[in-house]
This record gives structure tokens, C-alpha cells and sequence, in this order.
């Protein structure tokens, strides 16, 4: 499956059926064509917003589990998962025609419903949902995410309002959720696809600065790969693939922030992958690179012998490449990189030669289970959630429900400019879930804060600038401090006496 997703422009049900005949039995075609059948009488004379047939939506989310090799009945369910909740057709008839367990996915995305910042209360009984819904059947999670990632592809056709809020919910929920799955396919396409819709100017400034590094493109690779592909042959290691790209546009982004935006100080600008036919092999790809090239220190991690909690296994090196360039290696046998791509999904998976992957334990899969039982009952349980999931950037309410997005540890204070300047300027406290807190109070994702204000208050407090994390709280506090009825005031009145 690509980053760059290539969708028919007139996909049919015949698109389909050839992607399921390259791997799947042909006995269980029938199934695909009668949910095709239901689910294309059912949203007959629908139209999404764009103005295409609403067919296509369920035929473009089935397509691209499809170039997934997934498992036949996902597909199926994939075709019929908004039937239930847009159209007459009923739960109970999808499972009288498909049985059990094709309907069981489908009431489980039905149950599910959508994800919208509605103020917290709605936001965590719609989490509860999406865990219950997981704990269920995880494999509505794999349709949830393939029909998001359509929607994504398609988000120009909404109004900008709402473009927003879906790249929004798809950055900061369902991303890290497909992160935290082993699904880093699925990851890196939702991040990427909602990037420029919700933060328009971070993605021009970071597409912008990884062009001007990387300027070569497919040609610097292309170089790479022809010299490593000569040096793994002549050492008689048995490689399968060997591929590479510049690095996902959102994850640099990350980088960025977390490197004060000083582009030297990242390393892996360039990403190259190593599929190769056993475990040995990597071993053996791993010496003919560093043969080659000169790794840097500190840079080597074996996830082999110590995979990932979500299951990854993998050789990272990072090296110092052609003209001095430095670049990332990924070595990995085949069934490592298909758990490394789609994560638990790889349970349902057929690989090349059409056979089904064997099933690998996977320990977040194994918890799934708990989720329904240990977790978001109440607002400590959200905590912890909370820390496992959305890093980076936090989600936090007004008493309203309003969503202020803000960077991780920003406080009340960059809160309170966030929602208006006047609000900021004249903050005089805050509580964060009905508990008084201090100005230098990190703030953590789900919290309701209440900003308490002084209207005589005439301007901002220097210390502000100690405990504020956002450029745009520090630029308003300095430029009220220095205007020039400020600084006026300041000149006629006396100064206070000790």
C-alpha cells in the first residue's frame, strides 16, 4: 500500500473483484458481490458532497483494503458499513444475508458512530465507543481507518469548517490509535492526508524545508539503492526488495518542533528499506551497510531482540551516506515488514503467493479485551489513556465545549490567548476541571479550563513569559507590555514606594 493513494477515478465493483482474484480463494468472491449488490440498492440516489454517487465511498474504502490483501469478509463488511445508519436497510437483514460475523463488524462501526469535538462529556463517551469497539472485533478499527483515509483523500469537497475538525480528530484520535495498533501504514497516510487541512501553515513551511534538503529526490536514492543492491549480491545476502522514500511529511514535522525547528539536527531525512529472506539476513544486510558507510554513533537499534510493545520488529541503522548525506536504514524479513505496515491487521492478511499470514501474538491486542472494563469510566481512567495516545500536540475544552488545540505542557495562561487576546491580557486565574490551578499548570488533553478574568486588569504580568509555551501568548503579552499607552502610564504615574 502506498503513502500516495491511487484511487480509480471510476472505481467499480470490478476493480475489486481483480484485486481479490490475485489472493483470495475465488469460492469466496459471491460474498463481495452481494454486499456490493445491497449496499449499492440501499444508497441508490444518495450523493456525497462532491456530488458523486454515495456508492463510491464504501467501493473506494473496500478498494483500499483491498490493496492490503486483507481478508474477504473485511471486505465485504467494508461494503456495507454505512448501510445501517444511512439507509432502511437494517442490522438484522445484514446478518439474515451475510451472517454473523460480516454484521458483527458492521453493527460494530454502526455502534461506533463519529468521532466530533462536542465538548468533553460527548468526547469521551464517543472514546468509550471506539474501545468497546475494539475490545468487540479490532477489525472495525481496520475499516474505520481505510474509510477515514478515503474521506481524508476527499476533505476538499467540504466546507473548511469541518475539513478542520475531521483532519483534526484524524491526527490527534485516530492516528496515534493506528500507531499504537502497529499499523504504521495507516498511521503515516492519516497523518500525511490531514496535515495540510489542519495545520495549513506548518505544512507549507515543512514540505518547503524538506524539498530545500532534499532536493535530489528519487535520484539520490535511486544511486543509494543501485550501489547497496551490487554490495548485498556480491556478500550473497538474499534480499527480496529493497525501496526508499523521503521521510512522511508529518513525522518530520514532529521532528521539527521537538528540534526547535533547526533542520541540522536531523538526521533521517532519508528512509531506505532492506526486505530480505530470514532473520540472519538482516544480520548479514546490517555489516555489508556498514561496510559501505560509516554509521553514526548511537544511531543503531535492534528490534529484533527487543521488539516494540505493539510488535515491531525491525534494524534501524542511520549512516553517512553518499556525499555526506545521512541516511536511515530499515532491514526486515518479509513477515516483519508486513506486521511493521499494518500492524494487527497482518492477522487478516495474504501474502504474495496467496497463502494466509500465520498470526502473531501481538500484546496490545491482548488488552484490547480489558479496555472495555479499565478505562475511561471517569476522569483519572482518561489520564492514563490519554498518556499512552495523544502526544505531541493536546486537545482542551472551554466550559462551552470548544476545542482549543495547544502544543504538550503549554498552561492556562497560553489557553486564555488562545481563546481571544482580550481574555489573555486580562487573565486572572484559571481552573482546570473545577480545581483551581497555578499559571504554570501543564495542561494534558480532555481538560475543561475555566479562565477567570480581571477587567481591571491593565496589563499582562512579565512572569507570564516564564510559564507560557506558545508563540502566540508570548508575542501578545510583550506587545501589550510595550504599547505605547502602556508605556505612557508608566512614564506619568509615580512609582510605588517600598
Amino acid at each position: 500500500m502506498s503513502r500516495t493513494i491511487s484511487i480509480p477515478s471510476k472505481l467499480s465493483i470490478n476493480d475489486i473483484i481483480v484485486g481479490l482474484k490475485k489472493y483470495a480463494p475465488l469460492s469466496e468472491l459471491d460474498i463481495v458481490w452481494r454486499a456490493y449488490d445491497l449496499a449499492e440498492k440501499a444508497h441508490h440516489g444518495q450523493l456525497r458532497k462532491s456530488g458523486e454517487p454515495y456508492i463510491t465511498h464504501p467501493l473506494a474504502t473496500a478498494y483500499l483494503l483491498t490493496t492490503m490483501r486483507i481478508d474477504v469478509p473485511i471486505i465485504a463488511a467494508a461494503l456495507l458499513h454505512d448501510v445501517p445508519e444511512d439507509t432502511a436497510v437494517t442490522i438484522e437483514e445484514i446478518e439474515r444475508d451475510f451472517g454473523t460475523d460480516i454484521a458483527g463488524m458492521v453493527r460494530g462501526i454502526t455502534k461506533l458512530g463519529k468521532l466530533k469535538y462536542r465538548g468533553a462529556q460527548r468526547y469521551i463517551e464517543n472514546l468509550r465507543k471506539m474501545f468497546v469497539a475494539m475490545a468487540e472485533d479490532v477489525r472495525v478499527m481496520i475499516i474505520k481507518f481505510a474509510d477515514r483515509i478515503h474521506n481524508l483523500s476527499t476533505l476538499s469537497d467540504l466546507e473548511e469548517k469541518k475539513r478542520y475538525r475531521i483532519a483534526l480528530e484524524s491526527i490527534e484520535i485516530y492516528a496515534p490509535i493506528a500507531h499504537r495498533l502497529g499499523m504504521g501504514e495507516f498511521k503515516a497516510l492519516l497523518e500525511d492526508l490531514a496535515f495540510p487541512f489542519a495545520y495549513p501553515k506548518e505544512y507549507d513551511r515543512t514540505k518547503k524545508i524538506r524539498d530545500r534538503i532534499f532536493d535530489e529526490g528519487e535520484a539520490y536514492i535511486d544511486r543509494v539503492l543501485g550501489l547497496l543492491r551490487e554490495e548485498l549480491k556480491a556478500a550473497g545476502v538474499k534480499f527480496i526488495d529493497t525501496h526508499g522514500r523521503k521521510k512522511q511529511l508529518y513525522s518530520f514535522y514532529q521532528k521539527l518542533i521537538k528540534k526547535n525547528w533547526e533542520t541540522e539536527k536531523i538526521y533521517d531525512i532519508v528512509a531506505l528499506r532492506i526486505i530480505v529472506a530470514d532473520i540472519a539476513d538482516c544480520y548479514a544486510a546490517l555489516g555489508v551497510i556498514h561496510k559501505l558507510w560509516r554509521p553514526a554513533k548511537g544511531r543503531i537499534k535492534d528490534y529484533i531482540a527487543q521488539p516494540k510493545p505493539n510488535g515491531y520488529s525491525s534494524l534501524h541503522t542511520t549512516v553517512f551516506g553518499l556525499d555526506g548525506k545521512m541516511i536511515e536504514f530499515q532491514i526486515r524479513t518479509q513477515q516483519m515488514h508486513y506486521e511493521a505496515e499494518f500492524g494487527i491487521a497482518a492477522h487478516w492478511l495474504y501474502d504474495e503467493k496467496g497463502a494466509r499470514l500465520p498470526a502473531k501474538d501481538i500484546i496490545w491486542a491482548k488488552q484490547l479485551a480489558d479496555i472495555q472494563e479499565e478505562i475511561l469510566h471517569n476522569l483519572a481512567d482518561l489520564e492514563t489513556l490519554k498518556i499512552d495516545f495523544f502526544r505531541n500536540r493536546i486537545f482542551t475544552f472551554t466550559p462551552k465545549g470548544d476545542v482549543i488545540d495547544l502544543p504538550e505542557d503549554a498552561t492556562p495562561v497560553d489557553f486564555a490567548y488562545a481563546v481571544h487576546s482580550d481574555i489573555g491580557n486580562h487573565y486572572a486565574g484559571a481552573k482546570v476541571n473545577d480545581i483551581m490551578v497555578n499559571l504554570n499548570t501543564p495542561l494534558r488533553s480532555g481538560d475543561i479550563v475555566e479562565v477567570i478574568v480581571d477587567k481591571n486588569r491593565k496589563s499582562p504580568s512579565a512572569d507570564w513569559l516564564k510559564s507560557v509555551k506558545t508563540h502566540q501568548a508570548r508575542s501578545q503579552i510583550k506587545n501589550k507590555m510595550q504599547s505605547p499607552i502602556n508605556s505612557f502610564v508608566k512614564m506619568i504615574l509615580p512609582k510605588k514606594k517600598d
